[in-house]
C-alpha cells in the first residue's frame, strides 16, 4: 500500500499485514510477548482493523488494532503500521457470514437484511461476529452484540432509523453500530435516532471527532 492509498483509509478498513513486517513489528514490542494468537495472526491471514490515530503517534504510521476473544481475556491490541506493510481487505457484508451467527440470531439477521434492501443499504459487520467469522475463534457470548456499519450515499431516509429501532426491541440482543458517511467518518445510529430538532450528533473519524447538525444528515423520506 502507498502512503497515499493509506491516507484515504477509514475507521474499519480491513487491512491484511505481511507476515515479514508483522515479525518485525512484534520484535519491537516487547510487551506483547507470549501474548497468544499474536505470533501467527499474520500468516493466518486473519486482518487487522484500521481505528483513530493516538496522540502523538507517528504521521507516517496506520493505526491499527486487533480485539483478542474472550478466553485470551478481550484484550485489544494497538499497533501502527507503515503502509508498506498492509494490503487493503474488502468489507465484510452481514450477508456473507450470517451462517456464523448463533441460531437465535437468524430471524434478526433476517430483518435487517430485508430492511437493507429495502432502503438499498447493505450493513456491514465488526465487532464479534466479524472477528469469529474471519478468525476461527471464539468471540460470540451470550452477552454480545450485532454490530453494523450502514454505509451511506447521501442522506438517510428518516423512517430507515426508527424501523431498525423497532428490530432492536424485539431482538435477543443488542444492536450497536454507525450509520458511515461518504467521508468515511460515523455516527452511532441510536444518537442520529434521538438528536432532538436542532441537535448535533457526533462525527467520528480516522483523525478527529466533530458535532455536526443532525438534520444534515436526513433527508426527506421517501414514499
Amino acid at each position: 500500500m502507498t502512503e497515499d492509498e493509506a491516507s484515504g483509509l477509514a475507521r474499519h478498513d480491513l487491512l491484511r499485514v505481511d507476515p515479514e513486517s508483522w515479525d518485525r513489528l512484534l520484535a519491537g514490542r516487547r510487551d506483547l510477548d507470549g501474548v497468544p494468537h499474536l505470533a501467527d495472526w499474520a500468516r493466518r491471514g486473519r486482518p487487522v482493523i484500521v481505528r483513530r490515530r493516538d496522540p502523538g503517534q507517528p504521521p507516517d504510521r496506520i493505526p491499527v488494532g486487533l480485539p483478542l476473544p474472550p478466553s485470551a481475556g478481550k484484550r485489544r491490541v494497538g499497533l501502527a503500521l507503515p503502509p508498506s506493510a498492509a494490503s487493503l481487505s474488502p468489507p465484510v457484508t452481514l450477508a456473507s457470514v450470517c451462517e456464523t451467527a448463533p441460531a437465535a440470531w437468524r430471524p434478526v439477521v433476517d430483518e435487517v437484511l430485508a430492511l437493507g434492501r429495502e432502503h438499498g443499504l447493505v450493513p456491514h459487520v465488526f465487532g464479534s461476529l466479524l472477528w469469529q467469522a474471519l478468525t476461527g475463534l471464539a468471540y460470540l457470548g451470550t452477552g454480545s452484540d450485532l454490530d453494523l456499519l450502514w454505509p451511506v450515499g447521501g442522506r438517510v431516509d428518516p423512517r430507515f432509523l426508527p424501523a431498525l429501532a423497532r428490530i432492536e426491541g424485539r431482538a435477543p440482543m443488542g444492536l450497536d453500530g454507525e450509520i458511515v458517511l461518504p467521508d468515511g467518518a460515523g455516527i452511532h445510529w441510536r444518537e442520529l435516532l434521538a438528536a432532538p430538532e436542532g441537535g448535533t450528533v457526533l462525527c467520528k473519524g480516522r483523525e478527529s471527532l466533530a458535532l455536526r447538525p443532525a438534520a444534515s444528515f436526513l433527508g426527506e423520506a421517501v414514499s
